[in-house]
């Protein structure tokens, strides 16, 4: 039987995020939580997937990055109503994560692990019932829609890095989605 690695090659492959200035590689092994500096969700809500687009263009899955001394769980919480408008109705799943070297000098917030993070991937069933809370300081979100698993992939592929897609193929695979 093929690893997770084998089926998902893409997903798996050394990468870099241009816009952050990372190095990252996926894997599925659950770092030390204070190593984590993000956490997205893979939302199920109504046999759906819950996927948003903010104003700049960019697609993805919610989620973001952690305040100081904030607990992953509170990151989900947080996330998933700044972004989606949506509650978390679950105790978040593992999935897994980038491990991002990052050549920046400096962390990008101060309480931020540094020079090595993890962006962490889990899935949750969560509510849509709300508009996204869009906080001056965050990303702008202007659609959030619930799509079929495949449906949501097709639209998370639409922006140019993809790695959002690949993840929840992967959480397709595990039967997680």
């Amino acid at each position: 039987m093929q690893s997770w690695a084998e089926r998902f090659p893409e997903l798996y492959a050394p990468g870099y995020w241009a816009w952050g200035e990372l190095d990252v590689q996926f894997g599925t092994e659950q770092p030390p939580d204070e190593l984590i500096s993000n956490v997205h969700v893979v939302a199920r809500s109504e046999g759906g997937v819950v996927v948003c687009r903010n104003d700049l263009g960019w697609r993805f899955l919610p989620g973001g990055t952690r305040e100081p001394d904030e607990p992953i769980l509170q990151t989900a919480r947080r996330e998933l109503l700044e972004e989606a408008g949506a509650t978390l109705l679950s105790d978040p799943i593992w999935l897994g994560a980038h491990r991002a070297d990052h050549r920046r000098p400096e962390p990008y917030r101060p309480h931020l692990p540094h020079p090595v993070s993890y962006w962490a991937t889990v899935v949750a069933d969560v509510a849509v019932d709300a508009e996204p809370g869009n906080p001056e300081d965050g990303e702008q979100v202007v659609e959030v829609l619930v799509l079929p698993p495949d449906e949501a992939v097709t639209y998370l592929a639409a922006h140019p890095d993809g790695v959002m897609a690949e993840t929840l193929r992967l959480a397709q695979a595990m039967g997680l989605v």
